[in-house]
């Protein structure tokens, strides 16, 4: 298996256009920077109605765009990645201050322009952050749509395809890869592929070729036994000398991008993945955070859920709140609330409705047109509004705002060793499995999702789903 690079076919490659390079980037670059520019003369006008200083307004866009470009919020892997480009945005603002000392002590020894623009670093960060926000959503929206998208080519065997184009798929197309084939290094396998929509265009000895007569942006190199150090390093040569991006997929999925490091020992690049961080000191902002926003919504919300709890009451026999023995972490028990949403004798009739269960491939037990939901009950479902009680368990501690689903205790006896790993933090009241589509998810993606999550827990994530819960309650995806 060789790919031969030769010098003729680099001075050929070098005078084709740059038709292949991402027109998106460039685009994006260019908003970008307006936008950035707009967020300082913002800043500015807003130091100015304060103070009645106009010279900063000359001073701080240009020393902004800088410091943008000094912490890299402009480079390729920081673009349209969410969370990766608003640190580094705030890095930047964090190091305006230092760098406006700097030009104070060498150049202008105004002391009121030092202090604008450290106090202007605030109002930058708080104006260039939105519209990033806006600029990033929208790009997802042409992702989306299919247009903005990197044409890859695949290469390495059939099962890792299949893998990595199930997890593409999982996103909903909201991603830059466009997979426009697959160059399989066990060809014999090539039916399955063909089977998953995906065209089977070569072997790896045929990148070089297939890379020119599609028109690849972008090269996935998936695990594979055969791949060793020389065949991978001639790879990366030819996707250079086609100016083409060369992605190595990890042997190990769902790892959060910040717990991989490379560690260089005597040469040789190794791939560190850093271990869940759940020690109690680390979780210990997150308790105060759970329990002082859930008690504060609690304050809020305590008129509209005791009118719930009354057209609950009215609208069928039985109690306001259904209680139930739910499972939380390291396996002890609790009682989780929740507005009642069905007849009281539901648990009797659950036998007589196995048959119609929607989620019949793993434990959970759901039924989309559930015959024992009353009809104030079908309501509070869709709209998530009977999960309104829980906020009691979490300011009791026995669950937080964000976390896997709260397990019922049979569910529990049947996890394999495996899963229980859900059970190492606090069940959610939203979580991963609810932003992405809840009781339509089949088993095995809920749980992937949930090992996901322990796996990769942060506050920022913590954060990204609170901040995704709302529009998924509206569209009210898999709330049956």
């Amino acid at each position: 298996m060789t790919i031969e690079v030769t010098h003729e076919q680099l001075v050929v490659e070098r005078s084709i256009p740059d038709a292949r390079r991402r027109r998106w980037e460039r685009k994006y670059r260019i908003v970008l920077l307006a936008a950035d520019g707009l967020a300082a003369v913002a800043a500015a006008l807003t130091i100015h109605a304060v103070y009645g200083r106009w010279t900063v307004a000359l001073v701080l866009p240009p020393m902004w765009i800088v410091t943008m470009v000094a912490h890299r919020c402009y480079d390729r892997g920081a673009l349209g990645r969410g969370s990766e480009e608003y640190v580094r945005v705030l890095r930047g603002a964090v190091a305006l201050p230092a760098l406006a000392a700097c030009v104070h002590w060498l150049f202008t020894h105004d002391w009121g322009l030092l202090h604008d623009m450290i106090t202007a670093a605030v109002p930058a960060a708080a104006f260039a952050l939105p519209v990033r926000y806006a600029l990033r959503r929208r790009l997802y929206r042409r992702w989306a749509r299919g247009r903005d998208r990197s044409t890859t080519l695949l290469v390495g065997p059939s099962h890792s395809a299949a893998e990595l184009l199930a997890a593409l798929r999982r996103a909903g197309g909201v991603h830059e890869l466009q997979v426009a084939g697959v160059c399989l290094s066990d060809p014999e396998n090539a039916a399955g592929i063909r089977e998953l929509g995906l065209p089977v265009v070569g072997g790896v000895g045929d990148i070089d070729d297939v890379v020119r007569a599609l028109g690849v942006s972008t090269v996935v190199v998936l695990p594979a036994p055969e791949f060793d150090a020389s065949v991978l390093r001639r790879m990366s040569w030819t996707a250079a000398v086609q100016d083409v991006d060369f992605l190595l997929a990890p042997v190990l999925a769902d790892v959060s991008a910040p717990r991989l490091t490379v560690r260089p020992v005597n040469g040789v690049p190794l791939l560190r993945i850093q271990a869940p961080n759940l020690s109690p000191m680390s979780r210990l902002p997150k308790e105060l955070l759970d329990r002082s926003l859930a008690a504060a919504l609690l304050l809020f919300l305590a008129l509209p859920m005791l009118l719930i709890a009354l057209i609950v009451r009215l609208d069928s026999s039985g109690p306001a709140l259904f209680r139930q023995q739910r499972v939380g972490r390291y396996g002890d028990h609790f009682t989780m609330l929740k507005f009642r949403t069905m007849r009281p004798d539901s648990e009797d009739l659950r036998a007589e409705l196995e048959h119609l269960n929607q989620n019949s491939d793993g434990l959970l037990f759901k039924v989309r047109e559930d015959p024992r939901v009353t009809r104030v009950g079908s309501f509070l479902r869709r709209s998530s509004l009977d999960e309104l009680p829980q906020l009691i368990n979490v300011v009791k501690g026995h669950m937080s705002l964000v976390g896997p689903r709260p397990p019922l205790p049979d569910e529990v006896e049947e996890y394999t060793p495996e899963v229980k790993r859900r059970l190492l933090v606090k069940p959610g009241l939203t979580g991963l499995w609810q932003v992405s589509g809840r009781s339509d998810l089949p088993w095995d993606e809920a749980v992937r999702l949930d090992l996901g999550y322990v796996d990769n827990w942060s506050m920022s994530l913590d954060l990204v789903i609170l901040m995704r819960t709302g529009s998924a309650v509206v569209r009210g995806t898999g709330a049956y």
